[in-house]
């Protein structure tokens, strides 16, 4: 029987449309369970992500950054998918923190770079130089040893800004 992995999700808010499908194919072609998809579940790459794990059987880790983060972070058209999601949850873990902000995204990415085999970067590969940004994760997740596996489809693109 293969070990259980733990596979963390980084990746891009505002993925195209296109782009969701072609993220989607891509992740079902690489995720295998047994698996434990650990994500924070933000729009964009992480529910991606969360839906693909629950596809092919996986089981989800969801890594909220506050109380209440659903009520306060989560866009109104981004609301059901989050809720449905995170209802499928196996396990909710909820950051120690009273509201949003750097601290708790970040303790919620360090709970992710430290009990994960493994870190999916769903990322163009474009520095912003954002310290909280898909490319400050990345390099800190190769800092400490974890492997990354940097997925960004043929044709992937983001939406302007």
């Amino acid at each position: 029987m293969r070990k259980t992995s733990r596979v963390g999700v980084t990746g891009h808010l505002n993925l195209t449309p296109p782009t969701v499908e072609l993220v989607r194919a891509d992740l079902r072609q690489l995720l295998r369970p047994p698996l434990v998809g650990v994500t924070c579940l933000a729009r964009g790459a992480d529910t991606v992500f969360a839906e693909v794990v629950l596809a092919v059987g996986g089981a989800l880790e969801v890594v909220l950054p506050c109380e209440g983060y659903g009520d306060t972070m989560v866009r109104p058209e981004h609301r059901p998918r989050f809720e449905a999601l995170l209802e499928a949850a196996a396990t909710v873990r909820v950051m120690p923190f009273r509201r949003p902000g750097r601290q708790a995204y970040e303790a919620a990415n360090r709970h992710i770079l430290h009990t994960c085999d493994l870190l999916i970067a769903v990322w163009d590969g474009q520095r912003t130089g954002h310290r909280g940004g898909t490319g400050a994760f990345v390099a800190e997740a190769r800092a400490a040893g974890l492997p990354v596996d940097v997925r960004w489809p043929a044709g992937a693109a983001r939406e302007s800004t």
